[in-house]
């Protein structure tokens, strides 16, 4: 069973930094690529950026490249998010999704105001 359960979310101000974390479990994380995805209120949920199974390969969403970095530690079975230089339209529920399976956890809450 796939299951995916997402971390680190918080209340930061502009400029601020967060790294999300999300732990999987259910399948056989080294060979899946990754994607982290957010819904901001009112708004559709949009792709992020995903990681493929090595790692050597990611992608990003226009608005976040150069400010957000995926990294994933198949060891550990878990995908990150660096989050730098946040803006408050960043502020959003982030997800974590495996690529192949139609399965969303419950999100962790990011919000960026002063």
């Amino acid at each position: 069973q796939v299951q995916v359960v997402e971390s680190g979310g918080g209340l930061v101000q502009p400029g601020g930094s967060l790294r999300l974390s999300c732990v999987a479990s259910g399948f056989t994380f080294r060979n899946n690529a990754m994607s982290w995805y957010r819904q901001a209120p009112g708004k559709e949920r949009e792709r992020v950026a995903t990681i493929f199974g090595t790692g050597t390969t990611t992608t990003y969403v226009d608005s976040v490249k150069g400010r957000f970095t995926i990294s994933r530690d198949n060891a550990k079975n878990t995908v990150y998010l660096q989050m730098n230089s946040l803006k408050p339209e960043d502020t959003a529920v982030y997800y974590c999704k495996v690529v192949r399976y139609e399965y969303w956890g419950q999100g962790t809450q990011v919000t960026v105001s002063s």
